[in-house]
């Protein structure tokens, strides 16, 4: 057995990994396991781990984590597999591969690659739900959309928010999410767009009052509405050439929750509108460096020229 496994998705990568281990541990007890870092240990050392016999028992497993940081092991990676003894089971771990290299092709081509991709908006509600109900709680499609709003699309982060909440509470409701968890900055920036971009005023500035409450800099609010502007014109972009939202995710490497949830606030924006407000926002970056202007008044009255546009 020689797998690899891979994908943007912490907790289906992690689990799969802890699945294959137990399941090898069952059978062959957790002396038989050798767990190496490719941070720590040089290619020569991860190369006579795998080639050589099991000591004391039938077969061993060979788990190696990112070993890509060692390009040796990159460069040879054909001649590698090769060398893997009869014996021995191999698991590579790479959570990020770069799918243009031999590397990966080879990884491909020539092991059982797992790839544990991001879910989209409607696979983490369904997921979210699932996994409440296996714990013995509750939780409603709105609300499981609510949570995913305030914390972001990461699995093993709602993975974590969900048990923390089930712990409170089997039964989660609209208002335990919103005394136990905190909106993620990027999640609360992306709704003060929204409220921007719907003509909201008055929402947009108590979003951003939020924010500075929570000690979040003008800068740093500056900082993650250029973020969210980029990801909204390249969203755009894809929407005018009616590129497919998945495709727009992958080649844009966007969260596919991201772009599907962007695309219902674009609807009403022609590109040259967010190529404008990019630009607007890049001009009141250079005077903020440039000039004593008072920040917070600078980026609320950027937020007012969005919402009156």
């Amino acid at each position: 057995m020689i797998v690899t496994i891979t994908g943007a998705n912490d907790l289906l990568r992690r689990r799969e990994l802890d699945s294959l281990v137990q399941a090898f541990i069952t059978e062959h007890t957790d002396m038989a396991v050798e767990r190496y870092d490719g941070e720590d240990i040089g290619s020569a050392r991860m190369r006579e781990s795998i080639a050589s016999m099991p000591f004391l028992t039938a077969r061993k497993l060979v788990v190696l984590r990112e070993p890509s940081k060692q390009k040796a092991f990159t460069e040879a990676i054909a001649d590698v597999l090769k060398d893997v003894a009869d014996s021995t089971d191999l698991i590579i771990y790479e959570p990020k591969l770069d799918k243009r290299s031999v590397y990966y092709k080879t990884l491909k081509k020539e092991t059982d690659l797992r790839e544990a991709p991001e879910l989209d908006a409607n696979g983490l509600t369904k997921w979210a739900i699932q996994h409440a109900t296996e714990q013995g709680g509750t939780l409603s499609s709105s609300d499981a959309r609510l949570l995913i709003d305030r914390v972001g699309g990461n699995q093993q982060l709602l993975h974590s928010e969900l048990n923390k909440l089930l712990s409170y509470d089997p039964a989660i409701t609209r208002q335990t999410i919103e005394l136990l968890t905190e909106p993620l900055p990027q999640s609360t920036v992306f709704e003060l767009l929204d409220a921007a971009f719907a003509g909201k005023a008055q929402r947009a500035f108590q979003l951003y009052r939020e924010q500075r409450a929570l000690r979040v800099e003008p800068q740093a609010i500056l900082a993650m509405l250029a973020w969210q502007l980029h990801v909204l014109a390249v969203i755009k972009a894809g929407m005018v050439s009616k590129v497919p939202a998945d495709q727009i995710a992958k080649e844009g490497k966007i969260n596919p929750f991201v772009v599907r949830k962007s695309q219902a606030v674009l609807r009403n924006l022609s590109l040259a509108e967010v190529k404008q407000m990019v630009a607007d926002l890049l001009t009141l970056d250079m005077q903020l460096k440039r000039t004593a202007l008072d920040a917070d008044e600078a980026l609320q009255l950027f937020l007012l020229k969005l919402a009156n546009r």
